[in-house]
């Protein structure tokens, strides 16, 4: 590969290094425009070098080490525009705020290859999307759930992609959820931090895991706002971003989430109390986005009201 199709990054390695000095964790932290995933595939392609030497993803660095990485240009976009109706919420030449249904996936991947929101907002944008997502997730900064309503962010600039994708890194942008949940938490308030990974044999799940299993640390601040005979419209915001975390860490309390057919081992966890209920998806809606704009500096703040099943279901608990 070239420097005349790929860009390059130089790094030189800070005294105060601190604890993470494996290559792959210095990287994802140091370079906000690379995911983990991408910092460990650019590695294994031997497009990492430190000190001009190719290395594992487990060498020790040391502080003054160069490093530099040579990115590819980004690949061609493959998931296909469709014509399929979105409910725009804000939108500029950076970025697009849209309230996503619950029951839309938000990317293409295995076994899903349209209707979802990446195919939508292709067409809506005319296929000017950032690229640093790739071929199947362009624009995507963080996802929500398919069967999760509400405020999701997609970048149009790779620049735009970065500055986003850095506040979520550094915990600046805020995400703040509404949800319906079996059962109440002890606690009124509190500070979920637990360790959430692939469910160790059910591994198209999440669980909680203890230190050292390979789980990741996971952060969600609660708060019960309404308490109701069997169920809580409980408040949640998330420090951390992991898959299904909300989800995951609810049912850890023993307030699982209600109409979540996987972590919902309670009496609103089958398709038969959501069709029952009237509900879409589960009942998790992303109702407050507060960000700052990638290029403006501004700082936005986007609310969505709970839709219409979700509200419905609130009623009938009252």
């Amino acid at each position: 590969m070239s420097e005349d199709d790929a860009s390059l990054i130089e790094l030189v390695v800070p005294e105060d290094l601190g604890s993470k000095n494996r290559l792959d964790q210095y990287l994802a932290e140091a370079v906000a425009e690379l995911s983990r995933a991408r910092v460990q595939k650019l590695i294994d392609d031997g497009a990492v070098l430190v000190n001009n030497n190719a290395q594992k993803a487990s060498f020790r660095l040391k502080p003054g080490d160069q490093i530099t990485i040579c990115v590819p240009p980004p690949e061609v976009l493959e998931a296909k525009a469709e014509d399929i109706p979105l409910k725009v919420i804000y939108e500029d030449e950076h970025m697009i705020v849209i309230d996503k249904p619950a029951g839309m996936v938000t990317h293409p991947g295995a076994g899903v290859t349209s209707g979802t929101l990446v195919n939508a907002v292709l067409f809506h944008c005319a296929g000017s999307l950032s690229s640093i997502g790739g071929v199947i997730r362009p624009g995507i900064v963080h996802r929500l759930d398919k069967d999760t309503s509400g405020l999701i962010v997609v970048a149009k600039t790779d620049l735009a992609h970065a500055g986003l994708s850095a506040q979520l890194k550094i915990k600046s942008a805020r995400r703040s959820y509404l949800a319906i949940c079996e059962g109440f938490p002890k606690e009124e308030s509190g500070r979920i931090e637990t360790y959430i990974g692939r469910h160790p044999v059910r591994r198209k799940e999440m669980a909680v895991l203890k230190e050292g299993q390979g789980g990741r640390v996971a952060i969600t601040h609660y708060r019960i706002l309404k308490r109701f005979s069997k169920y809580s419209l409980v408040g949640l915001e998330l420090e951390t971003g992991r898959t299904h975390q909300i989800r995951v860490h609810m049912a850890h309390l023993g307030a699982p989430v209600a109409g979540d057919t996987v972590y919902n081992s309670k009496n609103s966890g089958s398709l038969e109390w959501r069709h029952k209920q009237g509900l879409i998806g589960h009942a998790l809606h992303a109702h407050k986005l507060v960000l700052t704009h990638p290029q403006s500096g501004l700082l936005l703040e986007f609310e969505s009201a709970p839709p219409k099943d979700f509200e419905q279901l609130l009623n009938k608990l009252k």
